[in-house]
């Protein structure tokens, strides 16, 4: 690939590894270009950011094709990934360590396809405070990882989102655990809580007694899976965090057209 021809618009599609940000991959990509073709400036972007801990689909913009990251952005999405139930983190996700249990004895298969139900089509609702959005001009994650334990952190804008379809692609029904032995696990929690290192789950996997289901969701602009995860733990009279997310589309882009980060001087090279 030619100079001229990245710079009159290319889209490249990266496959995102787990525990780096968005801005680290767009800074990669810009590092490599710099390296291959000797120039300091140019347009370069991304469109839709991913967790941390998300991996999968992020498109990169080069040169005039920064024009086109409102109209990527706004594509439908698919991503898939796993809910674990029982249980409750700060962040929706495994950057932080759980900080509550919940009963999940009473949750079978039938009763989380009922609750999906209030989930697709037009919903509203909030941000998780581990989030890029913005409030009073700080974006929220700024707040979140600063904060001390106590403090009073301030609530993002609940916003209108639409959810096309949640499919549930497995279940697992987690072990029968007694309601007083769950909160045993909860003082446990409370007596030993520490600050972990960011994005390393202090415990290291996921506890083994937990419910867990695997699950494909196809929505539109915004939406956020781990504020999905919160609100279906809610309706289930239970708990709910994202263990694992990744992205799989957005609108013509797919994963299975997507590069990793290692060979992106290949890609140029084309």
């Amino acid at each position: 690939m030619t100079l001229e021809q990245l710079l009159e618009g290319t889209v490249i599609a990266i496959d995102k590894p787990r525990q780096w940000t968005s801005f680290q991959v767009v800074n990669k990509v810009k590092s490599v270009i710099r390296q291959t073709y000797g120039i300091k400036k140019f347009k370069i972007g991304h469109a839709g950011t991913l967790d941390p801990l998300a991996t999968g689909l992020l498109l990169v913009c080069v040169g005039k094709a920064t024009k086109r990251i409102d109209e990527l952005q706004s594509g439908e999405k698919v991503y898939t990934g796993t809910m674990v139930l029982g249980a409750t983190t700060p962040c929706y996700d495994l950057e932080r360590a759980i900080d509550h249990y919940y009963p999940y004895q009473h949750i079978t298969l039938e009763l989380i396809q009922e609750k999906l139900s209030h989930f697709t089509g037009p919903i509203e609702q909030v941000p998780p405070i581990f989030s890029a959005v913005k409030i009073d001009g700080q974006r929220a994650y700024v707040y979140a990882r600063e904060a001390k334990m106590g403090d009073e952190i301030p609530s993002p804008t609940p916003k209108k989102v639409l959810v096309k379809e949640i499919a549930i692609t497995d279940f697992r029904q987690g072990e029968k655990i007694e309601p007083l032995d769950l909160i045993a696990h909860t003082e446990a929690i409370e007596n030993t809580r520490c600050q972990s290192h960011l994005y390393n789950h202090p415990q290291g996997i996921i506890p083994e007694h937990l419910p867990q289901i695997d699950f494909r969701i196809c929505c539109g602009k915004g939406t956020y899976i781990r504020s999905l995860a919160r609100d279906i733990g809610l309706a289930l009279d239970s708990g709910a965090f994202l263990a694992s997310l990744r992205r799989e589309k957005i609108g013509d882009y797919s994963i299975n057209d997507a590069i990793s980060l290692e060979s992106i001087q290949d890609y140029l090279a084309k």
